[in-house]
Parts: structure tokens; C-alpha cells; sequence
């Protein structure tokens, strides 16, 4: 476990990081606390090679992001806009593990700064951080848990103006949709849903959205009658 003593260090150091003229090299013990955070990931993701079950992958993931929050919260503090593969990594995997509000300051600062994922990524960053959101919240809806709405949102707003496939973005609207359905909130739902079906006209929300109107519709009556009674 890390010291608090080494927590701090780590902290001051990617805080002060600065990228040098003509380049993003740091300092010598910038680099040098940079480098062995890259060493640490690169034995993580060897680590998690290894591991075939995703549920045990995950619970590895959840373990190993600890080692990282004092560079992480230095970075975020310092502000330099450097590329940093540690911070992108941690990014995702918090998503994985389901921490969409701890993942979303990274997500803010890296979409800000124009970071680029690591070359074992196919997809450019905003389409990473708008899908891998989707797609976690997507998971935790089907297992009865609530994603955080808040952080779905915000993703859509931090997203809306980059490039990316129309069936990220509606895998997004699709989650946003789910999300307040399951908050009872049927007309945001079905404004939700509607977008993602005209980003994508297989989003699988044609059916959900019906439902929705039906459930409006059939409610109608009894708020009608319930307001005559007063």
C-alpha cells in the first residue's frame, strides 16, 4: 500500500509536471515518476492479460486504481493539458468498474485537453468516453442497479460537439433514455430514446418507446378524473 508520505509525492510531482519546448517531456524526476507509473500499468495490464473472467478482471481493475489516484489527482490539479496514457487509462477503468461521477472529472480534462487513447484503443477518445459510459450504465441497468444520471448528462454535453459513429451517440441517448425511465420520468425517457433512434434506426428503443406513450396515455384519464374529484 502506498504511504500517505509517497501519496503526496506523487501528487506534487504530476501537479508541477510542464511540457518542455518542442515536446511534452517532463523534468528528470517528472519523467522519472511518470516512467514508473507506466511501469506499474504496463504490470497491471499484464496482470489482467492473465485473468480470463471478466468479473474477476474487474475486481482486479477496482484493486489496482488506488495505485494511481495521487498521479491521477495531480495531474487534475496541475492542469498542464500534457498527454498522459496513465490518466486515460484510469479514465476507462473507472468506467469498467462502474464509477461513472470518478470517472467523469477525467473525462472532462482529457476531452479538454485533446488527449489521445493508447494505441491498443481503436476509437478516438470522445468515442471511448461516450460508448464506454453507455455501455457500463447499460449493464447496470439490466442489473437493477441506477447509473448516475448527473454523469450520463454531462457526458452527452462534453460530447455533443466531436466526431464520432451516430451509434456511440445513440447507445448514449439509449442509456440516458433507460435511465430515466427507471427514475419514472417517461417524457425525458422518450426524448431521450427518440434521439437515439434518429441517430440509429436499430438502437432496439422502437418498442420501449411505445410503451412509454401507451403508459402516458393510459395515465391520462385517472389524472384527469383525480383533478374533476378536488
Amino acid at each position: 500500500m502506498t504511504s500517505p508520505a509517497r501519496r503526496h509525492y506523487l501528487r506534487t510531482l504530476a501537479a508541477q509536471a510542464q511540457p518542455a519546448a518542442g515536446g511534452d517531456a517532463r523534468d528528470t524526476a517528472n519523467a522519472n515518476a511518470y516512467e514508473l507509473q507506466l511501469l506499474q500499468l504496463t504490470e497491471h495490464r499484464r496482470r489482467l492479460k492473465q485473468i480470463m473472467s471478466l468479473d474477476n478482471k474487474l475486481a482486479a481493475k477496482r484493486e489496482f486504481l488506488g495505485t494511481y489516484t495521487p498521479w491521477v489527482e495531480g495531474v487534475l490539479q496541475g492542469d498542464t493539458g500534457q498527454q498522459d496514457e496513465v490518466l486515460v487509462t484510469v479514465l476507462v477503468w473507472r468506467i469498467d468498474v462502474g464509477d461513472l461521477a470518478g470517472a467523469l472529472p477525467l473525462a472532462e480534462y482529457a476531452l479538454r485537453h485533446a488527449l489521445v487513447m493508447p494505441d491498443q484503443y481503436h476509437r478516438g477518445l470522445p468515442c471511448v468516453v461516450a460508448e464506454q459510459f453507455a455501455e457500463t450504465a447499460l449493464k447496470q441497468i439490466t442489473a437493477e442497479q441506477l447509473p448516475d444520471l448527473a454523469a450520463l448528462q454531462r457526458v452527452a454535453e462534453i460530447t455533443a460537439e466531436h466526431d464520432m459513429p451516430d451509434e456511440a451517440r445513440a447507445k448514449l441517448y439509449k442509456a440516458i433514455g433507460y435511465t430515466l425511465r427507471a427514475l419514472d420520468d417517461k417524457p425525458g425517457a422518450i426524448a431521450a430514446l427518440q434521439r437515439a433512434l434518429a441517430l440509429n434506426a436499430k438502437a432496439g428503443v422502437k418498442r420501449d418507446i411505445e410503451l412509454l406513450e401507451r403508459a402516458i396515455k393510459n395515465a391520462a384519464p385517472d389524472a384527469g378524473a383525480a383533478g374533476g374529484e378536488g
